[in-house]
């Protein structure tokens, strides 16, 4: 029997104790997906269902022995980062991926669902001059927007002001999600000539953690399978709608979304 090898993608990114979001939820979004999911830990938190009680930086030799272990070796066909928590990590991660042979999705996690702060206030400086130059799609959600532009969407006609404003910072691609927004939930796609708009249905659900993390991992994925960048938004987008769909309550707080939905 003749085995092929799948394609390969890393994520460097936090821990999530509690399973629902993070290297845990990358990890699951690339299994559900036909990838081989491989991480790099920048960060560990102590985080539930509630909230996060507290998160640690990795020191950066460790940080850059796991990427130099795995892309030395193994090889990646898409990257995916998320947390990233201080400038020293952001600097270093941002200087082992400029320049690699494969796509880089960035998720610039600032916050996390429950509203606790996962990026120190002096990363967000080299955040916007170091990492997004280098990424090949960019996901901000709305706060996050705001955090990297100062420009605050406040209805769907904002959004192509603020991805301009994305696109402005170097990146070849911006997903500006407005899923915060009144209204049906609508996500803007443009590498500042073409765009794309990815409507969804409003679901009556509210475990959702975990749903950025999936998302990124998700288009990363679909990259590292062959598919454009508008291709694997939207196959991204459509598992994300999914998973949200069947999330499940966990502990006393916010449950994940259902990673393994499509299996079920």
């Amino acid at each position: 029997m003749t085995v092929s090898t799948p394609p390969r993608v890393l994520t460097v990114a936090g821990s999530d104790s509690g399973g629902g979001a993070g290297i845990q939820a990358d990890l699951k979004t690339m299994l559900a997906l036909g990838v081989h999911g491989m991480s790099v830990i920048a960060a560990v938190t102590a985080q539930n269902s509630v909230g996060v009680q507290g998160y640690w930086e990795l020191p950066p030799e460790a940080v850059r022995a796991q990427l130099d272990s795995v892309l030395g070796d193994i090889g990646a066909q898409a990257v995916k980062t998320g947390m990233l928590a201080s400038p020293a990590l952001v600097e270093l991660v941002a200087e082992a991926l400029d320049g690699y042979a494969a796509p880089l999705v960035v998720d610039p996690v600032g916050v996390s669902k429950h509203g606790d702060s996962l990026l120190a206030p002096e990363a967000v400086e080299t955040l916007r001059t170091r990492l997004l130059p280098v990424a090949t799609v960019v996901t901000p959600n709305l706060w996050e927007v705001e955090q990297l532009t100062d420009v605050k969407v406040e209805d769907e006609n904002d959004l192509r002001r603020a991805a301009d404003a994305i696109l402005r910072l170097g990146p070849t691609w911006a997903l500006v999600k407005g899923g915060h927004l009144p209204g049906e939930p609508v996500d803007l796609l443009t590498d500042g000539t073409t765009e794309h708009r990815f409507t969804a249905e409003r679901l009556d659900n509210r475990h959702t953690h975990g749903t950025g993390c999936t998302l990124a991992s998700a288009i990363a994925s679909h990259l590292a399978l062959g598919e454009d960048v508008p291709g694997a938004v939207a196959k991204a987008k459509a598992y994300v709608t999914g998973a949200i769909a069947h999330g499940f309550p966990l502990g006393a707080g916010i449950g994940p979304v259902d990673h393994g939905w499509r299996q079920r």
